[in-house]
Parts: C-alpha cells; structure tokens; sequence
C-alpha cells in the first residue's frame, strides 16, 4: 500500500494512491480527488499538479 501526501487548504491528507478514482477541477485553482468508497478530497493545485503527485507517488 503506497501513500501519496497531499495538501489542502484546509489540512493535509495521506492517501492511499491505488484508491484514487478521478481528478475534476474545482473553484478557485483546486482539484477534486474521487476516492474509491469514500467522498471526494478538495486539494490544491490543478488537475495536472496532482496526477504528477499521484503518479510521482
């Protein structure tokens, strides 16, 4: 199980990188991460920045 750091605005998330599902941009230079049986996480960054921690993870 490998986990990928990720930041948000309002806290940091550590999340397990086989169970992220999408990426669909938000508001305000966010991205919403789909979690596999889980709601989605709002982070920072856009869609690429995030898929490059993801896959980088």
């Amino acid at each position: 199980m490998k986990f990928i750091p990720l930041q948000s605005r309002g806290g940091n998330y550590l999340v397990v990188a086989s169970n992220v599902a999408w990426l669909r941009t938000a508001e305000n230079g966010q991205t919403a991460v789909g979690i596999v049986g889980g709601s989605p996480l709002l982070v920072t960054g856009s869609i690429e920045e995030v898929a490059e921690i993801i896959l980088k993870g």
